[in-house]
């Protein structure tokens, strides 16, 4: 069964100022789409062609680069739209709050080292935070990598990610990452991220 675009859950322009609605407009249904449809294209009439994506992303250092590559950008993508959204932002409550302030310090805290993360990422790539073994750590992959595919430097699972592609920032930002970096606290979605971190 061929993989779908998931409808973006807020309109284009719900992410404003922070995120543009042209840039919303590209990102959604240019690039993520575009991820989608090579995907499709790599697994057709292969081995792979009825496995899930949860599959592929697992198994990436398995696949081949165009499986990998577009599988990772497709899941990818799936789950930045949902941490993000309007009305969103501020700083996190209950129980993520509590291991944030556990494993950094403080929320300021976290911020820094999660900015530090994603503009210390050379070239394309995300910026993640991840539970392992309990304990929540940043991250960061390059492309289209995650950290639940068997190539990650650092393994786990993902609650909070960041895209760090210039296209998800440079209509607004251009090439100043960490003013990117530095807005989009105003549109994450922490309860999201805290179903996420309930949840695994």
């Amino acid at each position: 069964m061929a993989f779908t675009l998931p409808a973006l859950p807020y309109a284009f322009d719900a992410l404003e100022p922070h995120v543009d609605s042209l840039t919303m407009q590209i990102h959604h249904g240019k690039h993520h789409q575009a991820y989608v449809t090579n995907l499709n294209n790599a697994i057709a009439g292969t081995a792979n062609e009825n496995k899930s994506l949860e599959e592929l992303v697992k198994n990436a250092g398995t696949i081949s680069p165009a499986v990998r590559n577009n599988g990772g950008g497709h899941w990818n993508h799936s789950f930045f739209w949902e941490i993000l959204g309007p009305g969103a932002g501020g700083a996190p409550t209950g129980e993520v709050a509590d291991a944030i302030n556990a494993a950094f310090g403080s929320f300021d805290d976290f911020k820094t080292k999660f900015a530090a993360g994603g503009v210390g990422r050379f070239g394309s790539g995300w910026v993640w935070l991840i539970k392992k073994d309990g304990k929540l750590e940043i991250s960061s992959t390059p492309n289209q990598d995650n950290p639940l595919m068997d190539v990650a430097d650092v393994k786990g699972t993902p609650i909070l990610g960041v895209d760090v592609w210039e296209h998800a920032y440079y209509l607004r930002y251009q090439n100043k990452r960490p003013d990117y970096l530095a807005a989009i606290w105003n549109v994450i979605n922490w309860n999201k991220v805290a179903e996420h971190y309930a949840a695994k």
